[in-house]
């Protein structure tokens, strides 16, 4: 398996696109490998190499020595036996879901008769109303995927009641959340409230669920036109409840301190200034140059200069570590 070999598509079940199975590849032949090594190796830049090194190593492909920071793998006839289980998981539940959501099919004819466990939805207002319904019916837990289109605003002047009165509200965010003018001062003040917050690449649908019991998911993301479906039956609502969970555990947390601007400093450390701090907060939640640039009102060259520093700084080889060890030293 030479890493000169074309990337085949092969580990795409494990998340792993055909840039990092080349990665991949040459780990397998040399053994143990530093990012700067794949760099040379492959034509990357050494933030391109870490970032594929680690995004192998979220899928339990490799590890990463604690001493030398090099890259070793670990044996694929486990960890890709452990991939292809994974997979197969994912299958059963998939089809498992075959019957219901051809109830969800079958039942457009009929979407609005009374009592109909599954409800399709078309249009801004209705599927805006079905959202604010739930949030209104919610009494233990409510979960959400934030991403765009937006059919309400996006700064929900419901949420804080919700969790008022004792409801627990966690959400993923998709990195495209970020892209709104003003999305982290208002993620910020959602936290504040006391939501829990993580960050994840992307997501395929938008989606809430109240009390694990009601949900609303998206069937048609189209600002203009939207679509959903809003149901209670219950073997749906688990299925949803899943992926939602699933998703939850992969994502990275977005830390409380981001809404109160507290920076915690280790004893007989300098801690990191303001600018630091938030530039911080943006690369652990994956945030593009343009987005920081525009929230932080500089230029995309000066946040890449700062961030080098800040990689020096911490001694991390690109932004992901350099995000996770400050989230570590209690910096963000």
């Amino acid at each position: 398996m030479s890493p000169a070999e074309p990337a085949t598509g092969g580990l795409s079940t494990a998340g792993v696109d055909g840039p990092a199975e080349a990665v991949y590849r040459l780990v397998l032949g040399e053994g143990t490998v530093s990012v700067g090594r794949v760099a040379e190796a492959l034509g990357l830049d050494e933030h391109e190499a870490g970032a594929r090194l680690e995004e192998l190593r979220a899928a339990g492909l490799i590890n990463r020595g604690a001493s030398d920071g090099r890259f070793a793998a670990v044996d694929p006839r486990v960890s890709l036996r452990a991939v292809a289980e994974r997979a197969e998981a994912g299958l059963t539940r998939l089809r498992a879901a075959i019957p219901v959501l051809a109830e969800v099919f079958e039942s457009r004819d009929g979407a609005d008769r009374p009592g109909a466990s599954v409800r399709v939805l078309v249009g801004a207002d209705a599927v805006g109303a079905a959202y604010n319904r739930l949030e209104h019916e919610a009494v233990e837990e409510f979960l959400a995927f934030d991403r765009p289109p937006y059919v309400l605003a996006p700064l929900n002047p419901l949420e804080p009641a919700v969790i008022a009165r004792g409801v627990r509200w966690r959400a993923v965010y998709a990195a495209a959340s970020l892209d709104r003018p003003g999305a982290w001062d208002e993620i910020g003040r959602a936290i504040g409230f006391g939501e829990q917050a993580r960050i994840t690449a992307e997501l395929p649908v938008k989606l809430a669920i109240a009390d694990r019991r009601s949900a609303i998911v998206s069937t048609r993301l189209d600002a203009e036109r939207p679509e959903a479906i809003l149901t209670d039956s219950a073997p749906l609502v688990s299925l949803l409840c899943d992926v939602f969970e699933e998703r939850w555990q992969q994502a990275a947390d977005i830390p409380r301190t981001w809404s109160s601007g507290r920076v915690a400093v280790t004893a007989g450390s300098r801690g990191p200034s303001g600018e630091e701090r938030t530039l911080l907060a943006f690369f652990a939640a994956g945030a593009k140059d343009e987005v920081i640039a525009r929230e932080l009102h500089i230029s995309p060259r000066t946040v890449r200069r700062r961030g080098q520093l800040l990689l020096r700084r911490l001694g991390a080889a690109n932004r992901f570590q350099a995000g996770a060890q400050a989230v570590r030293r209690g910096w963000i």
